[in-house]
């Protein structure tokens, strides 16, 4: 499992020459599944998270979990027969679920794949594809992701903050997920910040998700150029100066920042990784975010010294997060590794 390379400078001190101790991609392989709303994405990985073959599979609306467990099993069957890999040497199957999924893999009726409301995903799963499965939601999966090899290497403590067409969000602590005892937290998109606002999909209103997210934008934007826009075209118009793109972005980062003011003046975290697509924006995002959130949050850095600040940054898996922390799933639980 563990590769061990003799460093030799030239010069041999006393005792053994130090070693670098590194995984053996050749120990094994892990699935990464994610469930989304109308897609399923498979990846199969080795034990040092590199990326062997990727699929996705479109499923439509409202798909049943037997249907998503059967072609599963045909998408790795493939997969492995494709490329040559022994199934011997899978470890396990991590599944990443757009929504809030509990300890015992079973997700909450607040998902956005509605189908799924109640279901155990190690019971769908696991006699179909006859391997460990380990689950969690797309967010903590996320998080994983930038804990074992992204922007929060070396960091115990860090909040997650997603923003694509909806807003999520993780907190670690002491290098380990804060899930609830439901796994319903870090549901950032559903503080409601307006009482009186809009309805929201979860049936409260004025919720964060209708404000910062930028599904709303881009049908102001689609309405606007009379034709169907992605997010990526939007950050593209941005960074061309386009400036009714730009102000959607502004308006976005304003209302990102005003609630991890609240999440700051509550959990006061040393690093806040903003993460989903629209981080692909960069700093066109990240600057109106960070003084949103200085303007919104009780503490300000402006009266601490830099080691007390609160640091905001971009993710660095910002497209295949979930996918990459599904994998992570596998590796922190799988004993074979420890």
């Amino acid at each position: 499992m563990i590769e061990s390379s003799a460093h030799n400078d030239g010069a041999r001190g006393i005792g053994r020459p130090a070693a670098t101790l590194t995984l053996n991609p050749a120990a094994g392989t892990c699935i990464g599944i994610h469930l989304g709303l109308d897609e399923m994405r498979c990846v199969v990985a080795d034990v040092s998270h590199s990326v062997i073959t990727e699929q996705t599979i479109p499923m439509g609306l409202d798909y049943q979990p037997q249907q998503a467990a059967q072609l599963a099993k045909s998408a790795i069957a493939q997969c492995y027969e494709e490329n040559g890999l022994p199934m011997a040497g899978l470890l396990g199957v991590g599944v990443s679920v757009s929504g809030p999924v509990s300890r015992e893999g079973v997700v909450q009726r607040a998902s956005i794949v509605p189908t799924w409301a109640g279901v155990n995903i190690r019971d769908v799963f696991g006699p179909v594809l006859e391997q460990p499965i380990f689950a969690d939601n797309e967010s903590n999966c996320s998080a994983i992701a930038e804990l074992m090899w992204g922007a929060a290497v070396g960091q115990d403590d860090f909040v997650l903050f997603k923003i694509d067409l909806g807003v999520g969000g993780a907190i670690v602590q002491q290098g380990r997920l804060v899930t609830g005892i439901a796994g319903g937290a870090g549901e950032f998109g559903h503080i409601s910040i307006d009482p009186g606002g809009d309805l929201c999909r979860c049936g409260n209103r004025g919720c964060l998700e209708l404000y910062a997210s930028f599904a709303r934008p881009l049908e102001q934007i689609s309405r606007i150029v009379r034709r169907q826009v992605t997010m990526d075209e939007v950050i593209m118009m941005a960074e061309q100066g386009d400036v009714g793109a730009l102000r959607m972005i502004e308006d976005t980062a304003e209302f990102a920042g005003r609630g991890l003011g609240l999440i700051g003046s509550v959990i006061n975290p040393p690093l806040i990784i903003i993460g989903g697509r629209m981080a692909l924006a960069g700093d066109i995002l990240l600057g109106p975010l960070i003084a949103s959130y200085e303007r919104h949050t009780l503490i300000k850095s402006r009266d601490l010294a830099p080691a007390l600040r609160t640091r905001i940054i971009v993710g660095k898996h910002t497209e295949n997060d979930a996918l990459l922390g599904a994998v992570g799933l596998v590796l922190r639980h799988n004993s074979r590794l420890q």
